[in-house]
């Protein structure tokens, strides 16, 4: 091959080369079909919700979006969002138990350019998972899109840390308590400790474990009676001269289930419901003052927005919602509404709670005999 043969076929290769570079860019670089979420802050840059934090808590802005497959933006669509929280883990709960493997918020929204956002709370550490399915407003608009996504919420580190301080303590408690027991009499041959110090292990063990059993024994008892109760449905008004809003659904919560509510608003005058309205909605934690869920949203064409959501952390909350006229030409002054929800707290399962005792109550053990197999080498 001669010297400008080499040359033309190094030039070729390297145009090939470049060709097949700025494809692959540009493909990165065009939105994919198909339904898309983003966090604010990304993923991996919050943790759950802490029941006891010193900082005040925000909530996590999720974004939602639908593109055809040219990667436009399926504009004047209906998103319909389920958001399941992460499964069951008996043997390493979270901090909200009761809370695991529930439905936490199901929304309908109408995105006239194609994008959702909204603000939750995630209150336990985990994999959630995201039932999103969107239609067009428009008969024959676009096909329906259905897609199931996912959003890892990972724990707080600090909370790691604590329990394994706390872990570390108790097997000092331990290690300490068998070396002064040991010292009190030597144990027979084939004993890891007398018999009057597994006596008195034996029975402190099984009072904690009784008097464990008979505090949640109660709490189920009480909790059971809780649920007897029906939820009644409430509605709250509020309005001006000209605009009247109105809060409807239930009174009352109870952490794990969903509550239905609803808002609407009608024109005083007419007694219409009103479409051409902003509803901005935020419940609130009336204890420590956090935002467990907040959304803006138009009305649909009843003129109502409707929506289900759970309260997980047994706390009462303050439904705010404020309606916003969308017309340049309207008359309308933006109303305020408020309405308190009562949320009715339920007690973590039995079972996660001895399941809890038990790492706490091994822990002690395993120092014990830590303790009094070193006490004996040392003795004998």
């Amino acid at each position: 091959m001669s010297k400008s043969q080499r040359s033309a076929l190094i030039i070729a290769i390297t145009g090939l080369m470049s060709l097949l570079l700025f494809a692959i860019v540009g493909l990165s670089q065009t939105p994919s079909p198909g339904i898309q979420l983003t966090t604010s802050p990304p993923v991996g840059q919050f943790y759950p919700f802490e029941a006891e934090a010193t900082k005040p808590q925000s909530p996590t802005l999720l974004t939602l979006t639908a593109r055809n497959p040219a990667g436009e933006l399926l504009t004047n669509s209906l998103f319909k969002v389920q958001i399941f929280t992460p499964p069951n883990t008996p043997f390493f709960s979270t901090d909200f138990p009761v809370v695991e493997g529930t439905k936490l918020l199901e929304l309908k929204a109408i995105a006239p350019e194609g994008k959702v956002q909204f603000q939750q709370m995630l209150p336990i550490r985990g994999k959630y998972k995201l039932l999103v399915n969107v239609t067009p407003i428009a008969a024959n608009q676009f096909s329906l899109i259905e897609q199931t996504l996912t959003l890892d919420v990972p724990e707080n580190p600090v909370k790691y840390r604590n329990y394994a301080i706390l872990l570390v303590v108790l097997l000092a408690v331990g290690i300490g308590g068998g070396w002064i027991m040991g010292k009190q009499s030597l144990p027979q041959r084939g004993e890891i400790a007398p018999v009057r110090v597994r006596l008195l292990l034996s029975g402190a063990v099984v009072v904690a474990i009784a008097s464990l059993v008979v505090v949640n024994v109660s709490a189920e008892v009480s909790k059971s009676h809780d649920h007897s109760h029906t939820m009644p449905e409430k509605a709250a008004f509020a309005n001006n001269s000209q605009l009247q809003v109105q809060i409807s659904g239930d009174k009352y919560a109870t952490v794990g289930e969903l509550a239905n509510l609803q808002v609407s608003a009608i024109d005083s005058k007419t007694n219409q419901p009103l479409t051409d309205v902003t509803f901005k909605l935020k419940t609130t934690d009336l204890e420590n003052n956090w935002v467990a869920f907040a959304y803006e949203g138009i009305p649909d064409a009843t003129g109502k927005l409707k929506w289900q959501q759970q309260f997980f952390d047994g706390a009462p909350h303050k439904l705010e919602v404020e309606v916003i006229p969308t017309s340049v030409n309207s008359q309308f002054k933006p109303v305020v509404a408020t309405e308190e929800i009562e949320v009715a707290a339920v007690a973590t399962p039995l079972l996660t709670r001895l399941i809890s005792l038990g790492y706490l109550i091994g822990t002690v053990i395993i120092g014990l005999a830590i303790g009094l197999t070193s006490r004996r080498r040392i003795l004998v």
